[in-house]
């Protein structure tokens, strides 16, 4: 087990550096860093002068050594002005020669500087990762148990009204988009004109206008039922469809195997035979699909956080890429390949643990 740990952390290490370093050739391409140039400079600047500012800058340089001195394996660049003022990567103008740090990049600690936030990059992504993390974790809350409970009930009875019905809802929360869904619901639960708010608050069953909030913005603050109950609730819905999908399929085979039609033959209750015997055999499968999730829900919200003004992470990578925030870009692009990795390897390893036959061979 030991072994396969090692072999699988070797090959997610040199994925992440192949994936991280495309993301850093195309962030870096040269129409890239002209804007960049005109955007923190005049957008009426020279070639030549895009050229200066790229130059003094570092971005010039061969790729291989921007991308060493990112990762912060190879000294930073200097630029010293024939004024005689110098700065580099690692340190601004005015700062002692004896205090100038030679590496400074990913393996230090340094995501450089956002030039939209006008902050540090590592403190601008651990903020929206904070928000984005609690909005993870209730919708895990919510969509995981409701998920297998609808595929496990669906998977009992194959062919049933039961497993029509239930198959019937999974497909149609999975075939609706979010932003349909999330429209939906704040038109007939946070609306004070639509739907269900007008009338209950007519009949004084809630003290505001509406059941619900339709913004999720104060939610970043203070995550109560509220104004954080639209948003889960829309991401829950349309990734409970693949979960319970899975385990309805998963449980239909586990309740034909032989070892089911054996147990049913001896006249062991039908409950037993499913909380026993079927249900562990049954969730293998789903355990894989629930961990991509996580990495759904990291990057795939951008909707839903778009829509109920919710400022996580998926906003953040939005705006990275709208505003050409190189060092910002890199550091989102960067989390967001570590945790689909990190999320395959515990995939790999739980399906290990859960599945006897594999541990055994």
């Amino acid at each position: 087990m030991g072994l396969f740990i090692l072999r699988r952390l070797g090959v997610m290490i040199l994925t992440a550096l192949c994936l991280t370093f495309i993301v850093f050739w195309l962030t870096n391409l040269y129409p890239n860093l002209e804007k960049l140039a005109k955007t923190q400079g005049n957008f009426r600047m020279s070639d030549e002068a895009v050229s200066s500012y790229l130059g003094d800058r570092g971005y010039l340089q061969p790729m291989p050594v921007k991308f060493g001195q990112w990762l912060g394996v190879m000294p930073g660049w200097v630029t010293e002005k024939d004024d005689g003022k110098t700065f580099g990567r690692c340190f601004s103008e005015g700062t002692p020669e004896d205090e100038r740090p030679t590496r400074c990049g990913i393996l230090q600690g340094d995501w450089g500087f956002s030039t939209v936030f006008k902050d540090e990059v590592g403190s601008t992504l651990l903020t929206r990762l904070a928000l984005t993390g609690k909005l993870m974790f209730w919708v895990l809350m919510l969509m995981v148990p409701s998920a297998l409970i609808v595929g496990v009930l669906a998977g009992m009875r194959e062919g049933s009204k039961l497993d029509r019905s239930l198959s019937t809802f999974s497909i149609a929360t999975t075939a609706t988009p979010e932003y349909v869904s999330g429209v939906i619901f704040i038109a007939v639960l946070a609306s004070s004109k639509f739907g269900l708010s007008p009338i209950l608050a007519e009949w004084g069953w809630i003290d505001g206008k509406t059941l619900f909030f339709g913004s999720a913005t104060k939610a970043m603050d203070d995550a109560n039922f509220w104004n954080f109950f639209l948003p889960v609730l829309t991401i829950s819905l349309y990734g409970m469809g693949y979960i319970a999908r899975m385990t309805r399929a998963s449980m239909t085979e586990v309740m034909t195997a032989q070892y089911i039609r054996t147990a049913r033959l001896k006249g062991v209750k039908f409950s037993d035979i499913v909380l026993k015997h079927a249900l562990r055999n049954a969730l293998i499968a789903p355990f894989t699909v629930i961990m991509l999730q996580i990495p759904w829900l990291l990057n795939g919200v951008v909707i839903v956080e778009t829509l109920f003004n919710y400022k996580g992470f998926g906003w953040l990578l939005v705006q990275a890429a709208s505003n050409n925030d190189i060092d910002l870009l890199l550091a989102v692009s960067v989390v967001s390949v570590v945790v689909v990795l990190v999320t395959q390897l515990i995939s790999d390893i739980g399906y290990v643990y859960l599945n006897p036959r594999i541990r055994i061979s």
